[in-house]
């Protein structure tokens, strides 16, 4: 992938030093914010590939900045990792429920924090083997051109949602647990919470509209995508 550029919207100047030196002797290039407005507004004037958003913001607070990330058409497609002091289960989900990608809890590894950048990125590169298209229901994912569409019609998806319902597609029918979901739509190395699925698999369903009653809950275990008749 030859994009490699990493917004850092971080008003700790000492973290956003060391995030700099280390990303960049990483090969990233890297811009930096240190407010919420101006993290926004920098991301929307050249969207980056990967955003790493601090919660506790001046301005704006990272959270409404990842929403209205997410409401944009150019920065939409970007993934967001949301860096942070609190770690109670209510923070995540919220997070999580405004498009965040992943959450990682300060303090934090520089390298662990870099390990899961390289795996984020290794995730949103596809294998020229593999099946490019996956459909089912007038729903369908195309990994080229990561763009999904229901009824020929563009659906504005976050990379989370995206993989989610790539997942779900490559075999309608069959029952998804919550980890299965997570370790192949969020990635195996993503340390989230269980109920985090719930969120994504809401927020889908909703942007799915009528459609959304196609991702049926299995009791007791997690989703499926319906099977074509």
């Amino acid at each position: 992938m030859a994009k490699r550029k990493i917004l850092v919207i971080e008003d700790d100047r000492s973290l956003s030093d060391i995030l700099l030196y280390n990303l960049e002797q990483n090969g990233f290039q890297v811009a930096r914010e240190f407010d919420g407005q101006s993290g926004l507004n920098s991301a929307i004037a050249d969207p980056p590939e990967i955003i790493l958003l601090d919660v506790m913001l001046p301005v704006l607070d990272g959270v409404e900045v990842c929403r209205r990330l997410r409401a944009n058409r150019y920065t939409a497609p970007c993934v967001i990792v949301m860096l942070t002091a609190k770690s109670e289960e209510a923070d995540q989900l919220v997070g999580f429920s405004v498009g965040a990608d992943d959450y990682v809890v300060k303090p934090f590894s520089v390298r662990v924090l870099l390990e899961r950048i390289r795996a984020i990125r290794r995730r949103l590169t596809t294998p020229a083997e593999q099946s490019s298209i996956y459909s089912a229901h007038g729903i369908a994912v195309d990994r080229v051109r990561h763009q999904a569409t229901m009824q020929g019609q563009p659906i504005d998806l976050t990379p989370s949602e995206f993989r989610l319902l790539e997942t779900l597609l490559q075999q309608p029918g069959r029952a998804y647990d919550r980890a299965e979901l997570i370790d192949s739509a969020l990635g195996d190395d993503t340390i989230v919470l269980e109920r985090t699925i719930d969120v994504h698999i809401r927020s889908l369903r909703k942007k799915l509209g009528e459609q959304g009653n196609l991702i049926e809950t299995v009791r007791g275990v997690g989703y499926r995508f319906q099977e074509a008749s």
